[in-house]
């Protein structure tokens, strides 16, 4: 220590602090071990598939409903280990472990309606709903005209509950005010709550003596926004996003045909939507000078914001129960894209039909939810000409030669690491492996290790390692165990 503070003229306490920090950087870090193992991801990625690849903060308080309910129909079987870590994985691991499968993958004025029925339909901004009961609902018209507004084109009128945001979407094939009436009677005998109130923009479609008169014979209040005050419908608005436009996308449709497939693809949705999807709702918002606070109440789907309001009467309650225990949310999503293939034919100029899936289909899809994300964009409505892959090698593979016998070294200790068969490789064929070739051999090992797990959930095989143990399972049923 004399020498070193003589030479280098540092204080004392200051060499002896720098002397420290180098030895412990020369002892370096333990590596951490792995909490969530290549089973816990795939499991993770089918029930994110199957969830129609909601984010973490929703796929959290929903993934006990999830699994639940893909094991009641027998799509889904966890070992007891994968499910513990699945619920205990908070949102921001569950984000985490979809990071790489997420990677894969105009204003238009509507014309002006008559000032005098205008003025006889009070107005109400986004201030004035309070605390609503259900069946207060805003309402507004989603536009499917592509690129270009100019003939006759397929509308989606948007119906979202404010207390609860259950959403109801009915297809129009065109623009006009008898047609929301009748999709109105329809919605009304299909919703969870009497229809209470209505709020509605500016537009045509809305603002006529037929839309006026139909809420006042049957005691609904009949509200409306203020003229381009988005922020006046921001509940309904948000759903316009978020459903109508993540299921159909933005492409023309137009004609009989394009309405009935729209029709097919809520009638699936709907159930989909409000029984599977957890969504925010704001709980308050504080402004501090030029800063604007918001906090948000846990993540809930309709259904369960519906049971736990004390305004549904409990007769209600228990038939939400009993359609809850029926619904699969796997055929549901099934149905959804077989109607999104539809759509985007009808998108394209083609004239497609729906064929009804059988099980052994259904089971396939249910297959395909782990390995879906390697293909990019799953839904029609949005896909877009797919580029061609690159399938062939720019150098020969160093380790073609002695891949059996690594191999052979992994079925009898599965737990070694690339560095560590580098080293044994570099032991036995000294100066046939340099250590730049470390990365190619991680590459093959996570590959082979990945091809292990997906064997495992899909086949129900025996792992190939020395501490496996033979299981079965139900015909279509993923089985997850994390023996490694």
């Amino acid at each position: 220590m004399d020498e070193f503070v003589a030479v280098t003229g540092y204080h004392r306490k200051h060499s002896i602090r720098l002397l420290n920090t180098a030895a412990v950087m020369a002892a370096g870090r333990r590596p951490r071990l792995r909490l969530y193992d290549e089973a816990v991801r795939e499991a993770l990625i089918t029930l994110w598939e199957a969830s129609d690849r909601v984010c973490g903060k929703r796929l959290k308080p929903l993934l006990p409903l999830l699994v639940e309910a893909l094991e009641r129909h027998g799509h889904l079987r966890l070992d007891d280990v994968v499910r513990a870590k699945l619920l205990a994985a908070s949102a921001s691991t569950i984000d985490r472990l979809l990071a790489e499968p997420r990677t894969r993958v105009g204003r238009k004025r509507s014309a002006r309606a008559a000032p005098a029925i205008r003025r006889t339909i009070t107005v109400r901004t986004f201030a004035d709903w309070k605390e609503p009961l259900p069946g207060y609902m805003e309402a507004d018209l989603v536009a499917h005209a592509g690129e270009s507004v100019e003939g006759s084109f397929v509308h989606t009128l948007v119906m979202t509950d404010i207390a609860s945001g259950w959403t109801e979407c009915a297809g129009l094939a065109v623009r006009e005010g008898s047609l929301v009436v009748e999709a109105l009677e329809r919605l009304r005998t299909t919703m969870p709550f009497p229809l209470r109130g209505l709020d509605t923009d500016n537009g045509s479609e809305f603002i006529n003596d037929a839309v006026l008169n139909y809420c006042t014979q049957a005691g609904i209040e009949f509200t409306r926004s203020r003229p381009y005050r988005k922020n006046d419908q921001a509940w309904v608005e948000q759903k316009n996003g978020s459903i109508v436009r993540r299921l159909v996308g933005y492409r023309r449709l137009e004609g009989i045909a394009a309405a009935e497939a729209l029709s097919q693809l809520y009638a699936a949705s709907r159930l989909f939507v409000n029984f599977f999807q957890p969504s925010f709702k704001l709980a308050e918002k504080k402004r501090f000078g030029a800063r604007v606070r918001k906090r948000y109440h846990a993540p809930e789907t309709p259904c369960a914001r519906l049971l736990r309001s004390d305004a549904v009467p409990e007769e209600m309650k228990e038939r939400l129960r009993a359609v809850a225990t029926t619904l699969d949310p796997l055929r549901l999503l099934d149905e959804i894209r077989s109607a999104q293939y539809r759509l985007a034919g009808l998108a394209a100029g083609e004239s497609p039909h729906v064929v009804p899936r059988r099980d052994g289909e259904l089971d396939q899809f249910l297959r395909s939810l782990a390995t879906a994300w390697h293909e990019g964009e799953v839904r029609p409505t949005h896909r877009s000409q797919p580029k061609p892959r690159r399938d062939w090698r720019t150098r020969k593979d160093p380790f073609e030669a002695v891949w059996p016998r690594i191999l052979g070294w992994l079925q009898a200790e599965p737990d070694r690491t690339a560095v560590e068969l580098l080293h044994r490789l570099q032991c036995e064929q000294p100066g046939e492996f340099p250590d730049g070739q470390l990365r190619t051999l991680q590459r093959r090992l996570r590959l082979w290790r990945r091809a292990a797990a997906r064997r495992l959930v899909f086949t129900g095989s025996p792992m190939p390692f020395a501490n496996a143990r033979p299981f079965a399972r139900p015909p279509g049923a993923i089985l997850v165990s994390s023996g490694w």
